[in-house]
This record gives structure tokens, sequence and C-alpha cells, in this order.
């Protein structure tokens, strides 16, 4: 049912005091078409909202909210060695990936904890500790607000890059995700060379981990180093880990040994956001209550009445200094409505 002036504070993990002109919650497919037949999707500026942990809101949003509540997780498919699972976009990433360790599933334990939804996970391309979705993505299912239709995206459609994908460029504003597929390993090889992952797990003298040690150890590590939104208003890493040419690379670490860099297969070089920002001393720092957090550089906060313009007033102020300083062009991970 179509709501109007809904309050979107609880739905927004930076605990932003807005509001929606319109909102309809999505429980299954029917509804979208229904309300394609309306026109209502060409004439609001339509919005897909998940859990609201991947988006700064600058004001009151005058459109149209289209809240992913699809549900379910099911085997789709498998053999000897993988499984495929197909599950409803409204579905918590974080259980997804619970779910996967439990049937010993390997391929999301690296991506522990990630706030969100399945259905907002290919539009980032998310990842974390050397894993990406891309990874063990094998298709998903959309409703095309264009042409009022559903659609089947393969991982070539989605042109899956770092922290990108159609979804961010043209086909913004175009698919809401009602399912996506995974491709999961029955016989799952751990990845720890990422992080601190290795060195948790020996302190807790773990030599042979499987991927519930893994999943329990990333989760350790970003618990450590992260907000709770629920009591700290946040959104998770705001800034991408920039992708530079080796050359600035290289001049960058002449300058500061301690930069941290990660020298990719294509011949660029991904610096560390973080690293850069605390480098700067941005690090904690606070205006009002719009801040850096104090442990995590990457991370923008609310302290409790800052607007969505103040934390991105003070996150454009950040790039500049960056840009200034190390000569490298910060882009914000989060999305600006």
């Amino acid at each position: 049912m179509l709501k109007r002036h809904i309050p979107l504070k609880s739905l927004n993990t930076f605990g932003f005091d807005v509001e929606a002109s319109m909102f309809l919650p999505v429980a299954d497919t029917a509804i979208l078409q229904n309300v394609w037949k309306t026109n209502l999707l060409s004439m609001s500026s339509p919005l897909i909202l998940g859990s609201g942990s991947n988006i700064l809101f600058k004001g009151d949003y005058p459109g149209l909210i289209l809240q992913n509540l699809i549900s379910g997780i099911d085997v789709v498919s498998e053999n000897e060695t993988h499984v495929c699972i197909r599950c409803g976009g409204g579905e918590v990433w974080h259980n997804v990936v619970m779910y996967s360790i439990q049937h010993n599933w390997g391929g999301l334990e690296n991506m522990s904890l990630i706030p969100g939804t399945i259905g907002a996970s290919p539009i980032q391309n998310i990842g974390a500790y050397g894993a990406e979705l891309k990874d063990v993505f094998e298709e998903l299912d959309a409703f095309d607000m264009w042409y009022g239709n559903m659609v089947k995206l393969k991982a070539a459609d989605c042109a899956f890059g770092y922290r990108d994908s159609i979804f961010k460029q043209s086909g913004k504003v175009r698919f809401f995700i009602t399912h996506v597929t995974l491709r999961l390993s029955k016989n799952p090889q751990v990845n720890v060379r990422y992080g601190d992952i290795a060195s948790i797990l020996e302190e807790w003298g773990i030599t042979k981990p499987g991927i519930a040690d893994v999943s329990r150890a990333v989760i350790h590590i970003r618990r450590s180093k992260l907000p709770d939104p629920a009591e700290l208003g946040n959104c998770g890493s705001f800034f991408k880990n920039p992708v530079v040419r080796r050359e600035t690379a290289d001049a960058l670490c002449a300058a500061h040994p301690d930069a941290k860099r990660f020298d990719q297969p294509d011949g660029t070089t991904k610096l560390a956001a973080g690293w850069l920002i605390d480098k700067a001393g941005w690090k904690g720092f606070r205006r009002g209550d719009a801040g850096v957090h104090e442990k995590q550089a990457l991370v923008m906060v609310n302290y409790g009445t800052a607007t969505g313009a103040e934390i991105l007033s003070l996150a454009r102020e950040i790039v500049e200094d960056i840009q200034a300083k190390f000569h490298v062009t910060l882009e914000m991970e989060v999305n600006t409505r």
C-alpha cells in the first residue's frame, strides 16, 4: 500500500531525521507490476531502499521510495562441487552469509557482517578482505522500471568493477533487483591473506581454519574497528580506496614509506583511503555532530543531530585536502540523495 510522508530516521543508518514524500513496501513482484501500470514510476523519481546502510539523505526525499522486502533463500541447483542459492532481494546480507556457513558452503565468509541487503549487493559489487560479490555471482532477476518487465542479468551484463556496476552507471534508477543467485563451493578454500585475519586466527590458536573460523575473525575485526550504527550513526566505509597509476603510488610511497599500497594485476595500485585520511589529520575530527570516526578514518559519523548536508560538506572538504596534500582523488562510496 502506498504511504505518504513517511519518516525515514529508522530506515537510514546515519539516523537522519528526514521523510519520504511517498513510500511503497515491495514484498513481491506483483506490486511492481501494479505500480508500473499507474505511471507512478516514470513520474516520481523512484529510489530503491534496502536497509538504508549506504545512503546519505541531504534532506527530505521528494519522490517515491520503494523498499525491497522480498524474502526467501532457495537452492536452485547443485552438483558435486557447487551449489547455487537464489535469495530474495530483501534478505539481510549477513543472514545469507551465516546460512551459507551453516551448510559449509564457501565463498561469502570474508564478506561477513557487511551491512545491507542482498538486493543492494550487486549495485556496489560489495567486497571485503580479498573477496567481492562478483566472485560468487551467478545471476540476478530484476524488474525493469523503464519497460515494466522482468529481466535476468548475468555477470557480464552487470559490468562489475571496484565498488561499481551498471546499476550505478547506465542502469541507475532502472532496475529493481528482486533476487540474486550465488554460486558457492561445497569444497571451500579459505582465504586468510588479507588484513588481520591470519594474525587473529593465530592469536586464537587456530592453525587449520574453516570458513566459520574466517567468518568469526572477520566479524571480530569489523566490530573492533567499525561503529555500530545502532549506537552511532554511520554507513560504514564512506570512501572508496583510490586506484591510481603505479607511478603515482611510487611517488607517494617515496615521500611516505609508511603508506599502504596494494599493487593490482593490471598495473595500477590501490591505496588505502583510511591511511590517507588519517595521515592528513582528519581521523577523529568533529565539527558539531558531523565527524570522522576516531578508530576508522574511512567512516563518517553522525554524533546525534548532524544533517546529511553537514556530513557531505565535511566529506568534500576531506576530498579537497587529500587532493592538495597527496595528489590523489578520493571518491565517495555512499549514495547521496
